[in-house]
């Protein structure tokens, strides 16, 4: 097939990309910094030339939308609504406007559009849709409404010979550099793993072979459309998700963090408390209505297999600096040798 994906240079489209290519499909890349081969300059708010990379395509995987992973200023929350609500547009207008449209949409959406709430896990037919919840700060209301425009955006383009399905994933827990799971895990090894604010609040995750199979699942079920959760069917406080990661990585003790910490911490890091703070708890219910199977279910499971390709890639990555440092070495010993049996050399020494 010929997939293209806006927004695909970040962690979950490289995920993508490596698996979808690995497949033998095609791969166009929408980006607004195109650096390689199989990537199309686009602004994410205009039509233009790289609509020709939608036409004819198979699949549209949108992944267009400014980083969650900042400060949540006004100016930001801003441009996280934008970026979202843009993006989604103009690819509609692209499929609208094609000869051969697409046959599928698959939209990037988010798990937070579901409540904070620990009573009861959210699905697609019962979850409660957050921005009412008492006791939260006021601005976290605004990351629903973020979720909810993005979604509307997709549902009212007009794209009658596409099918249409909206992403509301979790956490995509993946081994490589500066995705979720390794900022976890460098806290779980300077010992920061602990609970924060109590810890009860939920968190729900995907595994990466689970995300990249669910969205092979959706590409060849027909049958399903609009909102879908990719989550595991089993979230955890996060007091047990962070003693899980600890306990795989080997690390004994966790520091717990109070609220005020994880202010103070989520402002070094850039980012923001809503992140550790808000209660996901987002099960797959149209999922496994539909008879996905879930290589990894269980947060335990899919900790030590991640922890375990994260060693595998650092050991690698040693083994390697060590062959090339070993081939450095020997070329200047024998570098060195042919220098000290060359008379040139000798007589140049003596004078």
């Amino acid at each position: 097939m010929k997939i293209v994906v806006p927004g695909g240079t970040g962690q979950v489209g490289a995920i993508l990309k490596r698996a979808l290519e690995a497949a033998g499909h095609e791969v166009v890349i929408l980006t607004r910094r195109p650096r390689r081969a199989g990537e199309v300059p686009w602004d994410g708010q205009t039509l233009g030339s790289w609509t020709s990379a939608v036409d004819g395509s198979d699949v549209v995987i949108n992944l267009a939308g400014r980083t969650v992973s900042c400060r949540y200023t006004a100016a930001n929350l801003q441009e996280m609504m934008d970026s979202r609500v843009d993006s989604t547009r103009v690819v509609g207008a692209a499929i609208a406007g094609a000869a051969r449209p697409p046959r599928l949409w698959l939209q990037m959406s988010t798990a937070t559009v579901y409540a904070h709430r620990f009573d009861a896990p959210n699905d697609e037919a019962t979850g409660v849709i957050g921005g009412t919840e008492p006791g939260v700060p006021a601005y976290w209301a605004y990351s629903v409404e973020i979720a909810k425009a993005w979604e509307q955006a997709q549902q009212q383009a007009e794209t009658p010979a596409t099918r249409k399905v909206a992403l509301r994933s979790a956490m995509v827990m993946s081994p490589d550099p500066g995705g979720v799971f390794a900022v976890l895990l460098g806290l779980a090894r300077l010992g920061l793993g602990g609970p924060v604010a109590g810890g009860a609040q939920y968190v729900s995750w995907i595994h990466e072979q689970d995300f990249l199979r669910a969205v092979e699942f959706l590409i060849d079920r027909e049958d399903i459309a609009g909102p879908v959760n990719l989550a595991a069917p089993h979230p955890l406080p996060q007091r047990a998700f962070m003693r899980t990661l600890r306990s795989a990585r080997g690390v004994p003790v966790g520091l717990p963090a109070t609220k005020w910490m994880a202010e103070v911490g989520a402002f070094a890091l850039r980012s923001d408390t809503e992140l550790l703070l808000k209660s996901r708890r987002v099960v797959p219910g149209r999922l496994t209505q539909a008879g996905f199977d879930f290589q990894y279910a269980q947060w335990p499971q899919a900790a030590d297999e991640l922890v375990r390709r994260v060693r595998k890639r650092v050991g690698d990555g040693s083994a390697a600096r060590r062959f090339q440092n070993e081939v450095r070495r020997r070329r200047r010993h024998m570098w060195l040798q042919a220098r000290a049996s060359n008379p040139w050399w000798r007589s140049a020494r003596r004078s």
